[in-house]
């Protein structure tokens, strides 16, 4: 007898229907599901300077446009540029090196686009040089001979030692330290001098350990201005990103703006959000100097002259093996 008989194709419907009845009844009727949220990877560095990328996250704004942002927590800018190079990363948050990004650019022509970066000099201060509170240095000339340290990463060292020799204290070999140890470091006497980023010098002051040589350094010896704009960290997106996904780059972007406009025109309220992505709380963050900030549409001919300067720099001292344009490099809306 056909096993395909009437009876028994009967039989096989019922049988499969009330399966389907009773998966439906257990998990209720289907439901409509939305494309799966596109989400942003974005390397930071525990800075001062990334204050608006962390205000941004805390506040919702990046949720509010739209879009999911994954910080990604590192311990230099040459390891988030490195992750942006494997596609680890779809972006850096303020703070991370403008120089450390043009590496990733001459490795990978095309890499990224920088979107806002994070300028300062002696009035909006992110860098400076520090000594043990009781130091007898009292200019750059008493630094002959000492030992000198800078933060990690080839931007840092190479700022450090440049300023060191056009400050007066000639060459000198400056040893690479992880910036959460360098207060300890002065007070330990293990170095006599440090090439820093903020917060150090706000806690060095507020634990009594260390003072400043002179803050805002390098529009000071590298610009030739102390008020000059130095573009020393940038965030930027990777230029894979912005063209799969346009429409979220220009959300991220504008929510990104929203970080930058809390940072200016309430820095109490956005201190706070330093916490828990910095070493930075409490009475630190209410003490420690903000930089400024500019985003792509604000940049003036001066501003991109300055840039440049400052990247000249790097293919003079042969850390660039080629010249490294700043206007392209610029994310154009």
């Amino acid at each position: 007898m056909d096993s395909s008989s009437p009876d028994t194709s009967r039989r096989q419907l019922f049988t499969v229907v009330a399966a389907g009845a009773a998966l439906v009844a257990s998990i209720g009727a289907p439901r409509f599901v939305s494309a799966q949220a596109v989400k942003l990877r974005i390397g930071y560095w525990p800075v001062a300077a990334g204050l608006p990328f962390f205000a941004a996250v805390e506040r919702g704004y990046f949720k509010d446009a739209g879009v999911e942002v994954e910080p990604l927590k590192f311990a230099g800018a040459q390891q988030v540029m490195e992750a942006m190079l494997s596609g680890r990363c779809d972006g850096s948050a303020n703070g991370t090196g403008s120089a450390n990004l043009a590496i990733g650019e001459i490795a990978q022509p095309g890499l990224f686009k920088i979107f806002a970066t994070n300028p300062s000099n002696a009035k909006y201060v992110l860098e400076e040089f520090l000594l043990p509170k009781d130091s007898p240095v009292k200019t750059f000339a008493d630094l002959k001979g000492k030992r000198v340290a800078s933060g990690p990463g080839i931007q840092n060292v190479t700022l450090a030692k440049t300023m060191l020799e056009r400050a007066g204290a000639g060459a000198i070999a400056v040893t690479e330290l992880p910036i959460g140890q360098h207060v300890a470091a002065l007070a330990a006497g293990q170095v006599d001098a440090v090439y820093t980023l903020e917060p150090t010098g706000t806690v060095g002051r507020l634990n009594g350990t260390t003072r400043v040589l002179e803050a805002g350094v390098v529009a000071h010896y590298i610009l030739g201005d102390p008020m000059a704009p130095w573009h020393g960290g940038a965030a930027s997106l990777t230029t894979e990103f912005i063209k799969k996904y346009p429409a979220e780059s220009k959300k991220y972007i504008a929510a990104y703006a929203r970080g930058i406009e809390l940072v200016r025109s309430k820095p109490d309220e956005a201190r706070k959000f330093m916490k828990g992505y910095t070493a930075i709380d409490g009475t630190l963050a209410n003490e420690v100097p903000l930089a400024s900030y500019m985003l792509h549409h604000e940049f003036k001919t001066s501003d991109v002259g300055y840039f440049q300067k400052f990247y000249d720099l790097f293919t003079e001292k042969g850390i660039f093996e080629k010249k490294v344009i700043v206007e392209p490099l610029l994310f154009k809306a």
